[in-house]
């Protein structure tokens, strides 16, 4: 049984089902979970700067392992270019999307969004999304974002009032609509796992088959696994909160299929119109992607 390293990221089911399910087992592997760097991308680090995050630092404090990660599109695109791995373009996520604020806020729709400071974990999926989604709404230089960090500390900051917006993903999604938070708008977009580029071909391919087949249990049977959220819950979201996994949604879906083309290339066009494009070292598509087939 080979053994393979893997932070998750909490946004969705796939990675625990696959483990509870023994699928990964099934394709030779035994995945051990990064905890380290999971809670630390769960927690506050507005203090850090890019190649500092908590995500960054297995490639860039601790040496290029082959660990597996997953951030958004954007996100995981960037930090190729910025030589921090390479993407695998052969399949991606879907996950939701949005924007809260507290319930007596007057911000009600996206207009009210303007020049409001939104918290998000800078140059990640909370933050590409800001731009991105809010820009039918606003121009660019409207739209105003505040660097929290964190899935869970972006949630915390919204409700000890540090901020009047948060832009969130699961399950803070469904937490907050537990706690009643109030939507001011949602989306979905797209993620991407990212790998060293010397990662074993053999064990990234059992990897995301073992994903495959837990997205078909969860297509076969949500329910049954939606206990599963606990999880990803923060730590400081646990004691003292009852939350109603029974009601939580599936969060980001796995889907086997290669990252069109055209999405990479929106992807670079996007970044450097809002010039985020600052560490980009490589651009070229063929010189990003790593390659793992679903066929061997």
């Amino acid at each position: 049984m080979r053994k393979v390293r893997v932070a998750p990221k909490g946004m969705g089911l796939n990675d625990f089902v696959a483990e509870q399910e023994g699928f990964f087992a099934a394709e030779g592997i035994e995945v051990e979970w990064d905890i380290k760097t999971f809670r630390g991308t769960q927690s506050r680090w507005s203090e850090n700067k890019y190649l500092k995050r908590p995500q960054d630092k297995p490639f860039t404090e601790e040496g290029t392992k082959d660990l597996i990660q997953c951030a958004c599109l954007w996100g995981t695109i960037s930090n190729a270019g910025a030589g921090m791995g390479r993407f695998v373009g052969d399949c991606y996520g879907v996950s939701p999307w949005a924007i809260f604020v507290r319930p007596e806020s007057k911000i009600r729709k996206p207009e009210d969004l303007a020049d409001v400071e939104i918290s998000v974990g800078m140059r990640a999926g909370s933050h590409f999304n800001v731009p991105y989604r809010l820009e039918k709404y606003l121009p660019l230089e409207k739209i105003k974002t505040v660097n929290t960090g964190g899935f869970g500390a972006r949630l915390k900051a919204l409700l000890d009032g540090e901020v009047q917006a948060a832009s969130l993903l699961p399950p803070q999604i469904d937490m907050a609509k537990q706690l009643g938070l109030r939507m001011v708008m949602e989306d979905e977009f797209k993620t991407l796992w990212w790998v060293p580029e010397t990662a074993n071909q053999d064990d990234v391919r059992a990897y995301l088959r073992g994903l495959d087949r837990a997205e078909k249990a969860l297509q076969s049977d949500l329910k049954k696994y939606l206990p599963l959220w606990e999880k990803c819950v923060p730590a400081e979201f646990k004691d003292g909160y009852q939350w109603d996994y029974s009601k939580f949604t599936r969060g980001e879906r796995f889907v086997y299929e290669p990252l069109p083309r055209e999405d990479f290339d929106m992807t670079m066009e996007q970044v450097k119109r809002w010039k985020l494009d600052d560490y980009l070292k490589e651009q070229r598509f063929e010189n990003l992607v790593y390659r793992a087939p679903a066929t061997v």
